[in-house]
């Protein structure tokens, strides 16, 4: 059976190696960071460094970004990230937003579920993106700051001695081979880690006997972006089929081998290609299609232990691997990404002390395995481990046509950003019930819009958009004014100004305020927040709040950055 593919409708920009001033077979400069992996999370930890002022060599095994079906789903909370990176425009230009999905069992629908969105939000819960598009928007942010970001594509770690006050990174390029000495090494270099293999150290947890199929194919259609899930549909019997469609007219599709399938010959063309032409009959789809791409795919749910290691910190899929059920790989390496760069920053800046890294080590473990609880779930339901889950999936499926609450435990419970409630840096509330609403210490913010008022000018925007680089505090104010006592504050550590920014939030717009300050032109922010007059909510460099006060001092505040970085 011959079958002609058609390329990806998207042209990499392909990189040459390159070689630094050498000192003896070793870069003549030692650097502070070196990232290994240029993927979407080395990436993000290049770019959160910069954000920061801290300079960082990205090593890249590839010439180019990836090429491949990969990473196909970028949630709400890796776009606020993105944002804060400088790279969000091409996400929301090129990407399809999504809010929900449906679910088939055989030819009935048994679900169809709609993520949390309404009109406060700025950013869509979901947007589809392949991954090469993904990289390439960060890698433009990145290219932008090429003072503080060195690429070097083509180039392999070979070899990692690791000490007590840095890395030697022995490096293998086409143009010869050489060393590096790094203060700090961050290992975002996948699934497959080098640097994780370097050190010994083993990935821990299950991995699952369900194997899916991926392809892409090239199709035009007007169906609407939405998760689409068959279970044991008529084109693929004894299956579970996930479909999902992205720019530039690529679906992808992920459809489980039934047991006793050989792998080999599951992905050879003349198989692929009725199964798809099957699935694409059942749904209606009748327009040309071509294949783009095919691979298979074995669920995992692995973690190390700690992701610091002496002077070497782990990232993304070097530090676990996720099941794809419910979008969590690239997010939750995003998010690694996110807490690590602020973190390490501090730390070189000598802001805070090396101990502020064990606290990325433990929240992002923390994080990983909430992300493992929902993937494993979502994994058992999806691709049934042994005979008992299978039955029960059937009853479920079966009983979920005619009843509707059974419906929730076929959610695929998609990705949602992680609150670190029992992270060592949170300043607990004062009084349990001090707060009747609004995010306790270790969430992220809930969206709300504001106005940006300054010098009585009016932008309209949201809360987000009020954080600062730093550390950010949010006063709520009645008038858009702060009392005396928080005009001149600058907090400092080690004699140096600490980046930080204090932001009124208004209950009523004033025009004649000397400072710029959010109101809250919709009235909703200091009901959602659980404020009155006087209220602070303080927020960490990486968007989590930090400590909550209904009446805050100067001298809370300054405590609670101190807890943080000491």
């Amino acid at each position: 059976m011959s079958v002609e593919f058609k390329p990806y409708p998207f042209s990499a920009k392909h990189y040459a190696a390159r070689m630094p001033e050498l000192d003896n077979g070793t870069d003549a400069k030692r650097r502070a960071v070196t990232i290994v992996g240029g993927g979407p999370v080395g990436l993000a930890v290049a770019l959160g460094l910069a954000n920061h002022g801290i300079a960082s060599v990205l090593i890249e095994a590839d010439d180019s970004v990836c090429y491949g079906s990969r990473a196909i789903c970028i949630s709400r909370r890796s776009l606020e990230i993105i944002e804060r990176l400088g790279a969000l425009d091409g996400f929301l230009k090129k990407g399809l937003p999504w809010t929900g999905g449906r679910s088939f069992y055989r030819d009935a629908e048994v679900l169809h579920f709609t993520m949390p969105q309404d009109q406060n939000q700025k950013l869509p819960p979901m947007v589809n993106l392949a991954q090469y598009h993904i990289e390439q928007f960060l890698l433009d942010a990145a290219e932008k700051n090429a003072d503080l970001i060195d690429i070097r594509w083509q180039t392999r770690v070979t070899a990692i001695d690791a000490g007590a006050d840095g890395a030697t990174l022995s490096l293998a390029t086409p143009e010869g081979d050489y060393r590096l000495e790094s203060d700090w090494v961050v290992a975002c270099d996948g699934g497959r880690s080098t640097i994780r293999d370097a050190l010994d150290l083993k990935l821990e947890g299950t991995s699952y006997e369900g194997r899916y199929v991926i392809v892409d194919i090239e199709l035009d259609s007007n169906r609407p972006t939405e998760r689409l899930a068959y279970f044991d549909p008529a084109s693929n019997p004894g299956s579970t089929v996930l479909v999902h469609k992205q720019p530039d007219n690529v679906w992808r599709i992920d459809y489980q081998l039934r047991d006793g399938e050989d792998a080999e010959q599951a992905v050879k063309p003349e198989n692929v290609i009725p199964r798809v032409q099957s699935l694409l009959d059942m749904m209606g789809e009748h327009g040309a299609w071509a294949p783009i791409w095919i691979t298979i795919y074995k669920a995992n749910a692995l973690t190390l232990r700690h992701y610091r290691h002496g002077r070497v910190l782990f990232a993304g899929d070097a530090a676990h691997l996720v099941p794809i059920f419910g979008v969590r790989g690239a997010n939750s390496g995003i998010d690694d990404a996110d807490n690590v760069a602020w973190k390490l920053a501090y730390v070189i800046r000598q802001f805070a002390s090396e101990a502020l890294l064990d606290s990325y080590s433990t929240e992002r473990v923390f994080a990983t395995h909430e992300n493992l609880s929902y993937g494993t779930k979502s994994t058992e339901f999806m691709a049934p481990p042994s005979f008992a889950f299978d039955l029960m999936r059937k009853a479920v499926l079966s009983l979920a046509v005619n009843h509707p609450p059974l419906r929730s435990l076929i959610n695929p419970r998609q990705t949602s950003a992680i609150t670190y409630s029992a992270s060592s840096l949170n300043v607990a509330d004062a009084t349990p019930d001090a707060f009747a609403a609004g995010p306790a210490p270790g969430a992220i913010l809930p969206e709300c819009p504001v106005t940006i008022m300054s010098k009585g000018h009016a932008t309209e925007a949201h809360l987000t958009d009020a954080l600062h680089p730093g550390f950010t505090a949010f006063y709520f104010s009645d008038n858009g004014t702060i009392p005396s006592s928080f005009e001149n504050f600058s907090p400092a550590v080690n004699g140096k100004a600490l980046p930080f920014a204090l932001v009124p939030i208004s209950a009523r717009r004033n025009d004649e305020a000397r400072n710029d300050y959010g109101w809250d032109h919709t009235g909703q922010l200091f009901t959602l927040y659980g404020a009155k007059v006087g209220t602070v909510y303080l927020i960490r460099p990486d968007g989590h709040v930090l400590a909550r006060w209904q009446s805050a001092t100067v001298a809370q505040i300054r405590a609670a950055i101190d807890h943080a970085l000491s």
